[in-house]
């Protein structure tokens, strides 16, 4: 059985597609951002929560800041990149839920008055929200580099709050000269499917 989605787009998005580790220097802009999220917002969460947010590091003051929170093997890519994205979960998700569940305005407190269970929560469908910005990218022409390889903990100081964990950093744009290393290697079906 063959896929929908088009040969061209499935390359885009997922064959082809790598993590990049030198941009241009062409921008990367708000309206570019704005239409990414536009088309993932959509992307489905539990109880359509939604609880991603993303912080865009732009001023140089900014980057500086947050470059020394990184691993070194992510400083200079990152401090290079024409867009970084901090992305994070929103423990307090749930203050929005009467809006983003209104068949269901109860879930709010039924389900996520405890903040442990907002947490959790949270940081799994953030992560699910974080896959589809990544996507969102890749479908906007443009290349992500993701990296977890970085003190998220001295990063939520710098440019967050109590409510918000840091997930991942993403540098964003054009890829550069040498952007890609070697594909690696992917588990076959029958080493990730089971039939019960």
């Amino acid at each position: 059985m063959s896929l929908v989605l088009d040969p061209t787009a499935q390359d885009l998005l997922f064959r082809e597609a790598r993590t990049a580790n030198t941009f241009t220097d062409e921008p990367v802009t708000d309206e570019q951002v704005q239409a990414i999220y536009d088309l993932v917002k959509y992307g489905p969460t539990a109880f359509n929560q939604s609880p991603l947010r993303i912080t865009l590091v732009r001023s140089p003051e900014a980057r500086e800041r947050l470059v020394q929170h990184l691993a070194e093997g992510n400083q200079a890519k990152t401090a290079a990149a024409p867009l970084v994205a901090i992305l994070s979960a929103d423990n307090e998700f749930h203050e929005e839920l009467p809006a983003l569940l209104p068949h269901f305005p109860a879930a709010k407190d039924m389900f996520f008055s405890e903040r442990p269970v907002r947490e959790s929560a949270a940081a799994m469908n953030a992560a699910l929200q974080a896959a589809y910005f990544i996507i969102g990218v890749r479908a906007a022409g443009l290349a992500a580099g993701p990296m977890t390889g970085a003190d998220l903990a001295g990063v939520q100081k710098e440019f967050l709050d109590d409510d918000h964990t840091p997930l991942m950093i993403v540098n964003i744009g054009k890829p550069g000269e040498d952007a890609w290393f070697p594909r690696g290697p992917r588990l076959d079906a029958d080493q990730v499917i089971t039939t019960v």
